[in-house]
């Protein structure tokens, strides 16, 4: 079930229904909302709004969203605006999505740093809630971004860059408090080609020593444990072409066995809708990702919680967890471990801090869920944990506060581009400005 997700922002809904997240754990608190085809339509409707949200694919499972007052869709603004081959860069409309965007940098023998685990989300979104991919190399994917434009409160444009400095180091994740994001150029660079190497069943003891090379095997490595018998069920290693490592040649890894077929992260589910395994060479947007951007998404019934740890951390925090197992087994779906180099983003979980996230899928058992999550938070406390902004946790604005010395400077900075509060909601108020 993890595999599912909307294709299209939504794509079934018609005005005055009830609109929901893609997992369906979150219904919105407004029923209204608005779709702009351009920034013209955009800046007008922005204009005549005392507060609103703009909502995108609609993939975070929080509050952090949400809108009591109006929604702005800019679904419809999903076009490559340029793409610049001396400068390696691409500019695009917010709305675009990532396996859209991946394709056409492809055919034009392009390629993105990295990718999330689904392509389905919008390049806006996950840049504004540093949503990640996985490789100890590699930062999330707002490290990508050179540039962006917005538009504030009150309809004006602005452009802000990595090159010009200024506001931009606070404003690319914004947690969507700052503007409306129109267009964001990202850098790119020459395509590349990808293998992708299961192995099955290795001891969590092999990463008391191992961690670091465990992780460091390929481009980009994933491990999924359900925390039973102290197993790590899966070990996902992505090789971009010409690395070192023949793991079509080694039958074992570190006490576990290659995987003779595809296999989904959720043993018990079908590998059909998982990006190809077995060692077979395939375009870089079509094997980062775990999941295939076209098919059919499942009912998507799960919840997500994921917290970052620094990495030099990062066996005692698993273990800190997997000594919940008992409590966590039996509402959950699998955990995923990734590994996320340092950022200099003043909102990123990796500012400057390699980062090790240990993700949880879990069963539609909120009640369960909502207890467990004070548990793990307090768990993994002493190494200074910190949430992803799009997932569900507990934590307090006190505790953020601690956690991200920049944030009274991002508290300024969306006062200085919204001092109205148009675009607060109750997770901005709760989360950032403790109220």
């Amino acid at each position: 079930m993890m595999a599912g997700s909307a294709l299209s922002p939504l794509v079934n809904w018609a005005q005055g229904e009830k609109i929901t997240n893609w997992a369906g754990n979150l219904t919105y608190s407004t029923r209204s909302l608005t779709k702009a085809a351009s920034v013209e339509e955009a800046r007008a409707w922005i204009k005549k709004q005392p507060r609103f949200k703009v909502l995108g694919t609609r993939h975070c499972f929080n509050d952090i969203a949400d809108s009591r007052d109006e929604f702005l869709s800019l679904g419809l603004m999903n076009k490559v605006v340029a793409l610049d081959k001396v400068k390696s860069t691409v500019t695009v409309e917010a709305g675009i999505r990532y396996g859209e965007l991946a394709v056409f940098l492809n055919d034009n023998g392009y390629a993105l740093h990295n990718l999330a685990s689904l392509p389905h989300i919008s390049v806006a979104g996950g840049c504004a809630t540093a949503t990640h991919g996985s490789g100890v190399h590699n930062g999330n994917l707002s490290t990508a971004v050179v540039g962006m434009e917005f538009l504030t409160a009150s309809g004006e444009r602005v452009h802000l860059s990595r090159s010009q400095g200024g506001h931009f180091l606070g404003a690319v994740v914004h947690l969507g408090g700052m503007g409306v994001v129109t267009k964001v150029e990202l850098a790119v660079q020459p395509t590349y080609q990808v293998r992708q190497y299961v192995y099955e069943n290795v001891p969590m003891a092999a990463l008391e020593h191992h961690f670091d090379e465990i992780m460091s095997a390929g481009y980009s490595v994933s491990l999924f444990t359900d925390w039973r018998n102290k197993n790590i069920n899966e070990v996902w290693i992505k090789s971009r072409a010409g690395e070192s490592g023949d793991f079509g040649k080694r039958p074992e890894f570190y006490g576990g066995k290659a995987a003779t077929q595809n296999v989904h992260p959720i043993r018990e589910l079908s590998a059909e809708n998982c990006t190809p395994q077995m060692g077979v060479p395939g375009p870089w947007h079509e094997r980062l990702p775990h999941f295939k951007m076209g098919f059919t998404p499942s009912s998507g019934k799960e919840l997500q919680s994921e917290f970052f740890v620094p990495r030099e951390h990062s066996y005692e925090a698993i273990m800190a967890v997997e000594r919940l197992h008992e409590k966590i087994s039996p509402h959950l779906f699998i955990t995923e471990v990734r590994c996320i180099a340092a950022d200099d983003l003043w909102m990123s979980p990796c500012w400057h801090q390699h980062s090790t996230t240990i993700h949880f899928t879990w069963k539609q058992e909120w009640a369960a869920v909502k207890e467990l999550l004070p548990q793990i938070e307090q768990a993994l406390a002493p190494f200074r944990a910190k949430p992803h902004w799009g997932k569900l946790f507990t934590m307090s604005h006190a505790r953020l506060a601690e956690l991200y010395p920049r944030m009274p400077e991002f508290q300024q900075l969306l006062r200085h581009y919204d001092p109205g509060g148009k675009f607060r909601n109750a997770f901005l108020d709760r989360v950032i400005f403790g109220v």
